[in-house]
């Protein structure tokens, strides 16, 4: 069994540790230092101590995985609603409950935020943890690690879900570490034995191949999940779900770090993520005014433009229209892929878009292998053509 081992010959009661521990876990007493039950072996003590008096010792204990039951899924919010992953991971968190005969679960924290359970409980959850404090107004990973691991270690889920986002990518690995559990980043594809068992796929070595992952012994089994890679149903009104609310009974443990200030990046015309057409250039371009084309036949049909990351390195474009693995994840109704090969990396991050038009004037490229609809030639004569033709049609 893990645990914080000390030794008192080492040291010298210099208090820096009391100060490093996030959870007031330390404390002196008359026979020296002491380690209460709120410690989650995070190590910041660890570090912090001059005098090496401090270490964390022993092998994960192996869980018995039969305590462990049901799925849950961290929702994520912003500015009064939540993420569109949420939705996304609750449907499929509901399809494969059955399997085990689990139920859905939802976490939901925050300040003020209670206004969003209906929502939450409409897009697939079976039970809402609320957690709805003015304390939890600023995400900062150590508070909310904390309030996560508490919980898990109290109900014990099976699987706990999570979106790869910017929030989920920094939360979901501190929480696996306190937990002693393991995770698997930026999956794809997500699904459950009969015995509780998940089964985790993600690109590995590059998008070269896919990997299978489980964590058979230990639990929860963790994962986050690119945002649309997955598909969302439509809200339920009518679905009804029980609310824990544990706004009254929670401790919220102040994080060593302070929120200063936080910057919007205006994104005008790039949530690319969010968008039913997508226009998107290549190296066929020929150099970054060949995006001219793409932003004038973007705007025509009233969509946004989208990048491969070998165009985004060379400078052409800025970052946030970069689609791939590396990139954003996108499942419009059309894209369009212009002077784009095809390479396996893009092709992660937008092969579930619903019809894909290949413009490329290689006949060979593997973009054209997943195209709906293919058109061999040079770009500079097929997108303004193209473009000619749309604006006719709605004149019409």
């Amino acid at each position: 069994m893990r645990q914080l081992l000390i030794d008192h010959d080492r040291c010298t009661r210099c208090e820096m540790c009391l100060s490093a521990c996030p959870f007031g876990a330390l404390s002196l007493g008359e026979e020296g230092l002491e380690v209460g039950d709120q410690c989650n072996l995070c190590g910041a003590c660890v570090d912090e101590c001059p005098e090496g008096a401090l270490d964390i010792s022993g092998e994960r204990e192996e869980v018995d995985v039969s305590d462990w039951q049901g799925i849950w899924v961290f929702v994520e919010h912003s500015d009064g609603r939540i993420a569109g992953v949420v939705g996304e991971l609750l449907t499929e968190a509901q399809k494969m409950a059955g399997k085990a005969g689990y139920e859905v679960s939802a976490v939901l924290a925050g300040a003020g935020v209670a206004d969003l359970v209906d929502e939450v409980i409409a897009r697939g959850a079976d039970r809402v943890y609320l957690a709805d404090h003015e304390d939890l107004a600023s995400v900062h990973e150590e508070t909310y690690a904390g309030l996560l691991a508490a919980l898990v270690r109290r109900h014990r889920p099976a699987a706990f879900l999570f979106g790869a986002t910017v929030r989920g990518r920094s939360l979901a690995p501190r929480l696996a570490a306190r937990l002693g559990t393991g995770l698997t980043a930026d999956c794809t594809e997500l699904d459950l034995e009969s015995s509780g068992q998940l089964i985790q796929t993600r690109p590995a070595f590059g998008g070269n191949i896919m990997a299978t992952i489980v964590c058979p012994n230990h639990r929860p089994q963790m994962a986050t999940v690119r945002p649309r890679i997955l598909r969302a149903d439509p809200p339920d009104a009518g679905r009804e779900g029980e609310v824990v609310d544990l706004s009254d009974e929670m401790e919220v443990v102040a994080a060593r770090t302070v929120l200063l200030d936080a910057v919007r990046e205006d994104a005008e015309g790039v949530q690319i993520e969010d968008a039913d057409i997508i226009v998107a250039g290549g190296r066929g371009l020929g150099g970054p005014e060949g995006f001219d084309m793409i932003r004038d036949l973007a705007r025509t049909l009233g969509g946004a433009v989208g990048a491969s990351r070998a165009v985004v390195d060379s400078g052409w474009i800025p970052y946030p229209h970069q689609v791939g693995q590396t990139g954003k994840t996108v499942s419009p109704n059309v894209y369009i892929a212009c002077g784009i090969s095809g390479a396996v990396q893009h092709l992660a991050g937008m092969r579930s878009s619903d019809t894909i038009i290949a413009i490329n004037r290689n006949p060979e490229a593997p973009i054209f292998k997943i195209a709906t609809y293919g058109l061999v030639g040079d770009l500079s004569s097929i997108i303004p053509h193209l473009k000619e033709e749309i604006e006719k049609a709605r004149e019409e």
